[in-house]
């Protein structure tokens, strides 16, 4: 598995959920499963109560080894010396299309990405295009919505 790179905020995140899953989480969905059992004296297979509760028992589960695995294949983004000046992961870009004003994002690995929160994934295509680029540079854009062309105004 390729390495995700996580920053250490989005790192630290990633780890108090899996804390509170560990910790928390299993134990209440145990106690909704030992509930479900016993309310429905024996008869698990027409019980929805129990069903949900399996379901959401598979779920935390589930949540559990993949972030175990993500956090295991972590690689931090150090904090960097603007990389003369090139967009690498970790850099904050401002960019600006056309007339519309100048938006901030930060290139952070996939698990990290939230748009609204200004973080895009270098998987991303426009995290993609962005990545080896300095400012000035206009960049072409290939995104499924259709392809747009940007200005780099700062990198930091």
């Amino acid at each position: 598995m390729p390495p995700e790179f996580l920053t250490e905020e989005g790192y630290q995140k990633l780890e108090a959920e899996l804390d509170y899953l560990r910790k928390e989480k299993r134990k209440e969905v145990a106690a909704r499963l030992h509930e479900a059992a016993e309310s429905s004296l024996g008869e698990f297979v027409e019980d929805p109560e129990f069903e949900a509760a399996k379901n959401e028992q598979s779920f935390v589960e589930g949540r559990i080894r993949e972030l175990e695995l993500l956090l295991a294949n972590a690689k931090l983004i150090e904090k960097h010396d603007n990389h003369n000046g090139e967009v690498v992961v970790g850099s904050i870009v401002v960019i600006k299309e056309g007339r519309y004003k100048p938006e901030e994002y930060q290139i952070v690995g996939a698990a990290e990405a939230n748009p609204r929160e200004g973080k895009i994934s270098h998987e991303s295509p426009l995290g993609k295009a962005l990545l080896g680029k300095k400012e000035g540079d206009k960049v072409d854009v290939a995104a499924p919505s259709g392809p747009f062309t940007v200005k780099v105004v700062e990198v930091r």
